[in-house]
């Protein structure tokens, strides 16, 4: 297995280099930020360096061919994407594995590799942390989240003597990972709690994910409720869904590279956004390059295009239904304790696809 030699102190200096103008010894991809090309951030209060763009691990696990996923990373890789998204639970582990494959012959070391855990036990988390570090064929993740906080209890069992989080923290004493986050898609009053029972317990987050595009600020936001917390405490934001997993785009009420530039305009440090093709990567690519912070005049057109078709989370059926919700539909991801729980998540309407936090 590879490790990761892109340290933290070697990120911090990188950091002041380019706050500096400084190009000497920075890596290819950094220095495309001093060109205008594809724009770097810094994650929260760790310091860590991360492109605006993230790659979205779900959809890099759909392709028929392996091959062709292999091709949409490292396409990525080559182009300055070095943010990298993925899940224990995405397509059976197939994502994980493809990435793991992509990620060799030094593609590892170009990049912030992140990945999701569902167990909500220790045992569970434990072994899930265990084999995601073999599929993804690395000895260390930069960082790992507790995935699809999606229920009120979902807090609680994480945080409880024996949840996930002992796991998580122990992998972390074992070097196995770096930082520790958690996402969800469902409602803002669960990061919300999320954040208040680590604070009783003395635990800040190194990051959140959550929902942030043109749609969410209208309905339940997450923009609204939770953005301001995280940027209070120096928390790193993680913006997903940018195209509402596809359907603000298929509603052609604004365009996806306006979808895009609205979530990289708020105060995140990655858009993770789904590529299922070197198309959709390419379109990604350009809205990283051309992004422009937008001007109060230029929010307020998008917000007021989309106000009405967002009042109701008809494109934000990760709120809505359990259209995105893995971990419903297949409650024994949480693990033994959690499984009974699993269904008091909200709406009863909808499919499952899986979850894509």
């Amino acid at each position: 297995m590879e490790k990761t030699r892109f340290t933290l102190s070697r990120r911090r200096f990188m950091a002041a280099a380019l706050a500096a103008g400084l190009v000497p010894y920075l890596p290819k991809s950094l220095e495309a930020a001093i060109g205008g090309e594809m724009p770097y951030r810094t994650l929260g209060r760790t310091g860590e360096i991360v492109s605006l763009v993230g790659l979205g691990g779900f959809h890099i696990g759909k392709q028929p061919s392996e091959a062709e996923s292999i091709r949409i990373i490292r396409t990525a890789i080559d182009n300055g994407i070095t943010f990298m998204d993925n899940c224990w639970d995405y397509n059976g582990g197939q994502s994980e594995i493809r990435m793991g494959k992509a990620l060799k012959n030094g593609y590892r070391q170009k990049v912030f590799l992140m990945s999701k855990i569902d167990g909500r036990d220790k045992k569970t988390a434990a072994g899930q942390i265990d084999e995601s570090l073999r599929r993804l064929g690395t000895d260390r993740i930069d960082l790992m989240q507790f995935h699809e906080i999606i229920r009120s209890t979902d807090p609680g069992l994480v945080f409880a003597s024996g949840g996930a989080v002992e796991a998580i923290l122990e992998a972390k004493r074992a070097g196995k990972i770096r930082y520790i986050g958690f996402t969800g898609h469902k409602s803002p009053a669960y990061h919300l709690q999320m954040l208040k029972i680590a604070r009783e317990h003395d635990f800040r987050f190194d990051t959140v994910q959550m929902p942030l595009n043109v749609m969410d600020a209208h309905y339940n936001s997450f923009e609204k409720q939770v953005l301001p917390e995280l940027v209070k405490q120096k928390i790193g934001v993680l913006g997903m869904k940018p195209l509402g997993g596809e359907y603000i785009a298929k509603s052609r009420i604004a365009p996806p590279i306006d979808c895009l530039h609205y979530a990289m305009n708020l105060p995140v440090s990655v858009v993770i956004t789904g590529c299922d093709s070197l198309d959709i990567l390419q379109q990604a690519l350009k809205a990283a390059r051309t992004f422009r912070p937008l001007s109060r005049e230029q929010v307020a057109a998008l917000l007021a295009k989309t106000a009405q078709a967002a009042r109701h989370g008809e494109y934000e059926r990760y709120k809505t239904s359990h259209t995105f919700d893995g971990t419903y539909h297949s409650p024994h991801w949480l693990g033994p304790k959690a499984s009974g729980d699993a269904p008091a998540v909200g709406p009863q309407a909808g499919v499952a696809t899986t979850g894509q936090d």
